[in-house]
């Protein structure tokens, strides 16, 4: 069996046992939805409905983009990005995101955070493109700390943001970002959807069914010999 299809039966299992609204209920996980190729901690995955689990990285290609669904919020990663999910919030490493929340649901570009400026339904856009943070309030005011000062960006405006504004060293020089990734490069494998708590336990139980219906289903139809257990 490929790991593509596994990974698949797995997250079958995990949305049968455990549906949405139950990873909606925990803020540290939520319902993942990809249309085209992304990747959640360098690993593929599949055109379908997943988990992902607080501390995920998470990217799109250039051609795809990715859904990140959780009870009141909803967070759409754009084409071409790189963000880590924190649960509460959107860690944007590269690219951009859509943010539609009622939840308070933040993104955090380097030093630049964004916020609803209330819990009613809120709707913005945040990009980090080369060092410069772009962000754009659709619906609802923001809250934007850059490290060195708190402003409110109100309902339609625009704003830009230097994603290290408020990071200097001791001379009081801007120090950049230290990029995890590289644009466009694959993160390396790490603790991803199948190493979560939640997942290990339910993929541990899929193995088992799984292994158990091969083995009874080669069992019939190659009965153990006793010259050959």
């Amino acid at each position: 069996m490929g790991k593509s299809a596994f990974r698949g039966m797995v997250s079958c299992v995990l949305m049968i046992l455990f549906p949405g609204s139950l990873f909606a209920a925990d803020s540290n996980a939520a319902m993942l939805y990809t249309n085209g190729a992304a990747w959640v901690n360098g690993a593929h995955v599949p055109r379908s409905s997943s988990a992902i689990f607080m501390g995920d990285l998470l990217q799109t290609r250039s051609d795809s983009v990715a859904n990140i669904n959780q009870s009141g919020s909803s967070i759409t990663v754009l084409s071409d990005s790189l963000v880590q999910f924190e649960g509460a919030s959107v860690d944007i490493q590269h690219g951009g995101v859509t943010v539609s929340t009622s939840k308070g649901i933040a993104a955090t570009a380097g030093d630049v955070r964004v916020t609803p400026a209330s819990n009613a339904w809120t709707e913005f856009n945040v990009s980090d493109i080369d060092g410069t943070v772009r962000i754009h309030a659709s619906k609802g005011d923001l809250t934007i700390s850059d490290g060195k000062e708190v402003a409110t960006l109100q309902q339609g405006q625009d704003t830009t943001r230097d994603e290290s504004s408020g990071n200097t060293d001791q001379n009081g020089k801007k120090k950049g970002k230290n990029k995890k990734q590289a644009t466009g490069a694959v993160p390396a494998a790490g603790g991803g959807i199948l190493s979560s708590p939640y997942a290990v336990g339910i993929g541990g139980a899929a193995v088992l069914g799984i292994t158990t219906w091969v083995l009874i289903k080669n069992g019939g139809d190659n009965p153990a010999s006793p010259a050959k257990p």
